[in-house]
C-alpha cells in the first residue's frame, strides 16, 4: 500500500558531514554537562533539551520535504446513494418523523453542508434505489414509496456502471434491509461503501407474516399444508389470530396462539383440501384480537405498518386425472377392490390391461383343423381378425379413453406407454413382456419420471422370473438371492419407523391411533419373501409370522427421474373382507398409494417460475416435450398472465397480459420475464404451438408478489450487513452528525487518482520556533536550579 504522507531530505550530501558535526556537538555537550554540578536528572534534562534544540537545527540544513498524497481535484467520482423504499416509512417509537424524514433532511441541499464540500474535490453522483437504480440531480425527489429495497442490486450496477473509471466510494443512506438477498454480491468489485443507518432498534409495535410455505402430500383427508410464519413484536400476552381467505375473499380457516414474549415467532399450520384441480389462490392474514372488528384501521391495530399483515399462497393441485395403467396376468381380487377405491377418485384414472387367457403353444394346435382362434371365443360370434389366435394371450381392456387404446396389448413404443404416469403390475410373469417392452417399461421410469409399483401374487418378484430383467433390476428388492427363510401361519403387517413418517401410508392423526388400527387389521396369508433390500431403497412396512419373524412387505426407492415400489403382499384384499370400516381404510390406503406413485411425475408442458433479482421480476419458464418426451424444438409459446383480483375468475378475466417466450439454451424450454406491477397473486397459461402452428399442448402455473411483505419482513436496521459490507470494502460507519467532518476528511483518504504536493519543512517558522523552544527550555531549567 503507498504511503499517503512521506518525509523525503533534499541536501542528501550534506548528510555525512552533518552527522559528524552533530557528533561533535553531542560529544561535546555531554562532556561539559557531565563537569557541572547539580543532580543527575536535572543534567539529563538538560543535556536533552540543548541536544534536541540542535539537531532541529541541524535537520534544516538537510532541507526536508513533508510530500503528501491528496484526491486530485475533480479527477474522481463519488456517489451519494439513497433508499428510496417504503420501508423508510416507519416511525421510530417515539419518534415524530419517519425514518425517511430523518434521511431526507440530511440530504436537503440547504442543510447538507456537507455536500458542498464533497463537490469542491469530487464529481458528485446521486442516485436512488428502490426495486430500480434512478439517477437523481437532486434528493428532494425522495418520496419512499418504493415497493422493495434492491440494495445488492443497486451496489452491483454502480460497480458495473463505474467499471474502468476512479469511482472513490458510495455513501449509502439506507436502513440496511435488503429484500434481494439471493443477488450474490461481490464485494471485492465494489469501492469503499460509507454507511450511514437509519432507523433505531427500539422498533415500534408490528405483526408480520415472515413466510408463507405450501406443501403438498398424497394424504386424503388433508393433501395440502399451508404454513405461515408470523412475527409478533410488542405484543406480549395478546391472542394473535391468523386467517385462511381463499380467492374470493371468503375465510376458509382461523387460528389463535397467544404471544409468549414481546419479541416472539408463532407458527400457524392450515391443513386442507382444495376442492377445485388447478391452481388456487389463498392469502394468509394476521391480526390481533382487539383489531378483529376493523384490521385496516392503523389508529386501532396501533401498528408499525399493516403492509406486511398479509401475504398470498398458490396451491397447484394439478389438472389430472392421473393416468395409471394396471396390467394382471389373471383377474382377481385386488383390482376389484383397487378399483372400487379409486373409482370416487377424480385425480386417478386406473386403465386396466387384464388377462384372461394365457397364450397357447403352437404344438398344441394340432387337429384343430381351420380354428385360428382362441377356443375361448366360440359362441361368441367374435371369430374375426382382431381375435386373439391360440398364440396370443387373451386380454380385457378396462376403462380405456377410446377404442382404440391398448388394443394391440401392452404398448410397444414410447410414444403410447408415455401417455401414463404410473404402471402398476400384479400377478404376472416376465415372459408376458417381450424384451423390447421390458427396456421400454424401464426408460418410461428412469427417463420419463414414471412410477412403478409391483405388488405380490403367485407369478410376481421372483415367482414370476423377473430376476436380471429390466424391470427386475429396477424393483427396490433382490430377487436373485436364495432365500432359505419362508414365513409361516399368519402375517401380521406394520409398519417401521421410516413407513410411519410417511404421510402417503398413515391413515390416523396420530402415531398411537396408528398403532391401534395396525393391531387390529387380519393377518395376511400370502407373501413374496425377499428378505434382502437394495442400498437406498427404503422399508416402509413389514410382516411378523408366527414365529416371530419379520419380512419385507413394502419397499420403495427412487430409480433415475421416477420411483419404483414393492408391496409384496399378495392378498391385500383380506384387508377389506372383515368389516365396512375396514374396507374403508383399505379404500382409502389405495387412494393414496396410487396418488403417492404419479406425485412429481412430469407432464409433457409444464411451467415454472423462478425470481430474478428484483422482488418483482420473474422469469417464466416453459418445457416442452413430444409424445415421445424428447424435447420440442422450433415451438412456438404464448403466455397469458392474469392478476388474480378478489371475487373474479381467472378464467373469466379480461385483465390479462400476453406474452411472447423465446427459445432458451437447454432445448424444449422456452422463457420469458414479467414485472408485476402490484402486489399479489398471478397465473400464467402457456398454449404451445408446433412448428406448423397447431395448437399441441397447454400448461399453467401461479406465483405470488408481495414486496411490502419482503420489504417490512424486519423493522429493525440491519447494522451487522452494513458493517460488514463497509469493513470489506474499506470504508466504515458514518454517524448522521459526523457528515460535514467525514466530508473534509474524505480528500486525504485513498482515492483511484491522487496527486502529491511537498511542503518545505526547514523553510517553516515552526522548525525554528520548535529549536529556540528547546534551548530557552534549557536555559530555564539551568537559572530555575542555579546551574551555571
Amino acid at each position: 500500500m503507498t504511503p499517503l504522507a512521506e518525509i523525503h531530505l533534499s541536501a542528501t550530501q550534506a548528510l555525512w558531514p552533518l552527522l559528524a558535526a552533530f557528533a561533535v556537538i553531542v560529544g561535546f555537550v555531554v562532556w561539559a554537562y557531565g563537569r557541572t554540578a547539580g543532580s543527575a536528572a536535572v543534567r539529563s534534562v538538560c543535556t536533552a533539551l540543548k541536544i534536541i534544540g540542535i539537531a532541529a537545527l541541524l535537520l534544516c540544513l538537510l532541507e526536508p520535504l513533508w510530500s503528501k498524497q491528496r484526491v486530485k481535484p475533480g479527477a474522481n467520482f463519488f456517489v451519494v446513494l439513497a433508499d428510496n423504499s417504503q420501508g423508510l416509512q416507519i416511525h421510530d417509537k417515539g419518534a415524530a418523523q419517519s425514518r425517511g424524514a430523518v434521511m431526507k433532511k440530511l440530504l436537503a441541499e440547504d442543510a447538507a453542508k456537507w455536500q458542498p464540500v464533497l463537490a469542491e474535490s469530487f464529481q458528485l453522483r446521486r442516485y436512488t434505489f428502490d426495486a430500480r437504480l434512478q439517477p437523481v440531480s437532486e434528493f428532494g425527489e425522495l418520496d419512499f414509496n418504493g415497493g422493495a429495497s434492491a440494495l445488492n442490486t443497486a451496489l452491483k450496477n454502480i460497480a458495473e456502471r463505474y467499471r474502468g473509471q476512479p469511482l472513490a466510494g458510495v455513501l449509502l443512506f439506507t436502513d440496511g434491509n435488503a429484500t434481494d438477498p439471493g443477488v450474490a454480491l461481490d464485494t471485492a468489485g465494489l469501492p469503499p461503501i460509507y454507511s450511514v443507518v437509519s432507523g433505531s432498534d427500539d422498533v415500534p409495535r408490528d405483526l408480520s407474516v415472515q413466510k408463507v410455505a405450501v406443501s403438498q402430500t398424497a394424504f386424503e383427508d388433508a393433501p395440502v399444508t399451508i404454513q405461515a410464519d408470523v412475527a409478533a413484536n410488542g405484543y406480549a400476552g395478546e391472542e394473535i389470530v391468523a386467517e385462511l381467505l381463499d380467492a374470493s375473499g371468503k375465510k376458509v380457516e382461523e387460528q389463535k396462539l397467544r404471544a409468549a414474549s414481546g419479541e416472539q415467532s408463532l407458527v400457524f399450520r392450515f391443513k386442507l383440501k382444495p376442492t377445485e384441480r388447478g391452481l388456487n389462490f389463498y392469502q394468509v392474514r394476521a391480526i390481533s384480537s382487539a383489531a378483529r372488528g376493523n384490521p385496516t384501521n392503523v389508529a386501532l391495530t396501533a401498528e408499525a405498518t399493516l403492509a406486511n399483515n398479509s401475504h398470498a399462497a398458490v396451491v397447484d393441485r394439478g389438472r389430472g386425472p392421473y393416468r395409471v395403467l394396471y396390467v394382471a396376468g389373471r383377474p382377481n381380487w385386488e383390482f376389484k377392490f383397487l378399483n372400487r377405491a379409486l373409482t370416487d377418485d377424480d385425480q386417478i384414472q386406473l386403465v386396466a390391461l387384464i388377462r384372461i387367457a394365457k397364450r397357447e403353444r403352437k404344438f398344441e394346435f394340432v387337429g384343430r383343423q381351420g380354428e385360428q382362434s382362441n377356443p375361448l371365443f366360440r359362441g361368441s360370434g367374435l371369430t374375426n381378425e382382431n381375435t386373439e389366435r391360440y398364440d396370443q394371450p387373451v386380454l380385457v381392456r378396462l376403462n380405456t379413453k377410446d377404442e382404440f387404446e391398448l388394443q394391440g396389448g401392452f404398448p410397444k413404443t414410447a410414444e403410447e406407454l408415455y401417455q401414463y404416469n404410473a404402471i402398476v403390475l400384479d400377478d404376472l410373469e416376465a415372459e408376458f413382456f417381450t424384451r423390447d417392452q421390458m427396456t421400454l417399461v424401464q426408460k418410461f421410469v428412469s427417463e420419463r419420471g414414471g412410477g412403478l409399483l409391483m405388488l405380490g401374487g403367485a407369478e410376481s418378484f421372483r415367482e414370476g422370473k423377473f430376476a436380471r430383467t429390466p424391470i427386475g433390476d429396477m424393483l427396490p428388492v433382490y430377487l436373485d438371492r436364495n432365500e432359505t427363510a419362508r414365513p409361516s401361519g399368519s402375517l401380521k403387517l406394520s409398519l417401521t419407523r421410516e413407513g410411519t413418517l410417511q404421510p402417503w401410508i398413515r391413515l390416523r392423526d396420530n402415531e398411537t391411533d396408528e398403532r391401534a388400527r395396525m393391531n387390529a387389521m387380519p393377518g395376511f396369508e400370502v407373501l413374496n419373501t425377499a428378505t434382502s433390500i437394495k442400498p437406498g431403497a427404503s422399508e416402509l412396512a413389514r410382516v411378523t409370522d408366527a414365529q416371530g419373524r419379520n419380512f419385507p412387505a413394502l419397499v420403495s426407492q427412487r430409480f433415475g427421474g421416477g420411483r419404483t415400489a414393492a408391496l409384496l403382499i399378495g392378498d391385500m384384499w383380506r384387508w377389506g373382507f372383515r368389516d365396512e370400516a375396514m374396507r374403508k381404510d383399505m379404500d382409502k390406503a389405495w387412494r393414496q398409494m396410487m396418488r403417492w406413485l404419479v406425485t412429481d411425475v412430469p407432464n409433457r408442458f409444464e411451467t415454472r417460475v423462478e425470481p430474478k433479482e428484483s422482488s418483482d421480476t420473474v422469469s417464466l419458464q416453459i418445457r416442452a416435450r413430444e409424445k415421445n418426451f424428447q424435447p420440442l424444438d422450433n415451438a412456438s409459446v404464448e403466455l397469458m398472465v392474469t392478476p388474480i383480483e378478489s371475487g373474479v375468475s381467472a378464467t373469466n378475466s379480461t385483465n390479462f397480459v400476453k406474452i411472447k417466450a423465446d427459445a432458451a439454451t437447454e432445448p424444449g424450454v422456452y422463457e420469458a420475464t414479467f414485472i408485476a406491477r402490484k402486489a399479489g397473486a398471478y397465473r400464467v397459461d402457456a398454449i404451445v404451438s408446433d412448428a406448423n402452428g397447431a395448437e399441441v399442448g397447454r400448461a399453467e402455473g401461479g406465483w405470488t408478489s408481495d414486496p411490502a411483505a419482503e420489504e417490512f419482513r424486519s423493522l429493525k436496521p440491519n447494522r451487522a450487513f452494513l458493517a460488514t459490507l463497509a469493513k470489506q470494502t474499506g470504508g466504515e460507519i458514518v454517524a448522521p452528525g459526523a457528515l460535514e467532518s467525514f466530508a473534509k476528511a474524505l480528500p486525504n483518504k485513498k482515492a483511484p487518482i491522487m496527486e502529491s504536493t511537498a511542503i518545505p519543512l526547514w523553510h517553516t517558522p515552526a522548525m525554528f520556533l520548535f529549536a529556540l523552544a528547546c534551548f530557552v527550555a534549557e536555559w530555564g531549567v539551568r537559572r530555575v536550579k542555579g546551574l551555571p
